[in-house]
């Protein structure tokens, strides 16, 4: 099924926590001048224009980006995040979104490399197009998972490895810990970031557990939900799974995440987690 279009939901709030991990495990790996790679399974058009028919549809980038857009006692901490978005929206007008291959495609060095791919035949000729001029990319139509066999482990053996599906393929929830394994057999030591939605808390924990049970170390887990679990149709939390962590992320978001329970949870009603999954 090829009928998922992020272009509704960009800039939502579960954009804006899983750029800020993106960016500041990107930020990390930067510490050390050895090349690596980041490599994006699902990586969408690139850019959103938050003024589309799309975004103005469903209107979920104004109870996400919008809301940080107007703070003025931004943590430090996602500064990095705000400086890529101020570089496609010079004006202080928030007019574009940038998905997480423009978020890397900006922070990555020359040295680095990024492998992207995505299968809708809309979006891959705008992805295609973005990243036309830049040497270091590598666009492939193709299925993303498909790529974690492919292209791991990298020549640097350093990578970022960012899997976020649209989950509207259920058997996304099954197949995602079984890519996973195979994977990390690849390649142990990239940093892996796998994004989750909670629509049904039943089944996204279904996911989560069957991860942990990998035997896979050094797992923890980051979430935000603006709303209480509801058996209603909707997003109300996402969150992300980040295996080999970057030594100070834990520390970061210990800071970043109640700021942002503040900001985008308007009716108070939502919480944040931040756990250790799995230890050394």
């Amino acid at each position: 099924m090829l009928s998922y279009r992020h272009s509704y939901h960009a800039g939502n709030h579960a954009d804006v926590l899983k750029h800020i991990v993106l960016t500041l495990c990107i930020e990390s790996l930067k510490e050390k001048e050895k090349p690596f790679l980041y490599l994006d399974t699902h990586s969408g058009a690139g850019r959103y224009l938050l003024r589309s028919e799309h975004a103005e549809k469903t209107g979920e980038y104004l109870s996400g980006i919008n809301l940080l857009w107007q703070q003025s006692n931004i943590p430090e901490l996602i500064n990095t995040y705000i400086s890529v978005l101020k570089r496609y929206n010079p004006f202080d007008e928030l007019k574009y979104y940038p998905g997480s291959p423009l978020i890397a495609k900006q922070l990555l060095r020359e040295q680095d490399k990024l492998n992207l791919t995505e299968l809708h035949p809309t979006d891959y000729p705008l992805l295609k197009q973005e990243f036309s001029k830049d040497k270091r990319t590598k666009v492939l139509r193709e299925d993303g998972f498909a790529q974690l066999k492919s292209k791991l482990p990298p020549q640097s053996r350093r990578g970022i490895v960012l899997i976020d599906p649209s989950y509207e393929m259920k058997d996304d929830y099954q197949k995602i810990p079984i890519v996973l394994l195979e994977a990390y057999k690849r390649f142990a030591t990239g940093v892996y970031l796998i994004w989750y939605p909670v629509v049904s808390r039943t089944q996204t924990q279904k996911m989560i557990n069957n991860i942990v049970s990998l035997g896979i170390k050094r797992i923890s887990q980051f979430e935000l939900a603006i709303k209480p679990d509801n058996n209603q149709k909707g997003l109300t939390a996402s969150g992300m799974i980040v295996i080999n962590p970057p030594w100070k992320l834990h520390e970061q978001m210990h800071t970043i995440l109640p700021w942002l329970k503040t900001t985008l949870d308007v009716e108070k009603t939502g919480n944040f987690i931040i756990r250790e999954l799995v230890s050394e």
